[in-house]
This record gives structure tokens, sequence and C-alpha cells, in this order.
């Protein structure tokens, strides 16, 4: 699967894939809230999207 995803953990990535979230737009769209409710998804994986977010200049939503 082509993704512009960071590498998380591979509970993060899974739990991703699930939810059909294949890009960094997405995750950031989505919002930290939303992904934590993912099964999987924790406090490091939100903070390594958040940063490569912020690399390209673009914020995460609540």
């Amino acid at each position: 699967m082509d993704t512009d995803l960071p590498k998380t953990s591979n509970p993060a990535a899974r739990a991703f894939e699930q939810a059909g979230i294949t890009s960094l737009e997405q995750a950031g769209k989505a919002g930290a809230a939303a992904l934590l409710a993912l099964h999987g998804v924790g406090p490091k994986a939100i903070r390594i999207l958040r940063e490569e977010l912020a690399a390209r200049g673009l914020e995460m939503n609540p």
C-alpha cells in the first residue's frame, strides 16, 4: 500500500490501515482524539504524526 505516513509502531500502523487512513493529510484531518480512540494508537504515534505534519508546515486537528 502506498502511504506517506511516517514509521510508527506495528499496532498503530495496523490501526491506521484498518481505519482507512493512508496519508499524513488524512491523519491530520482526523485529529488526535479520533486517532487515539483507535486500538493500538498511543501518544508516541500521535507525537510522530504531529512532528511530521509540522515539518511540512501543517497541523493536526485536536
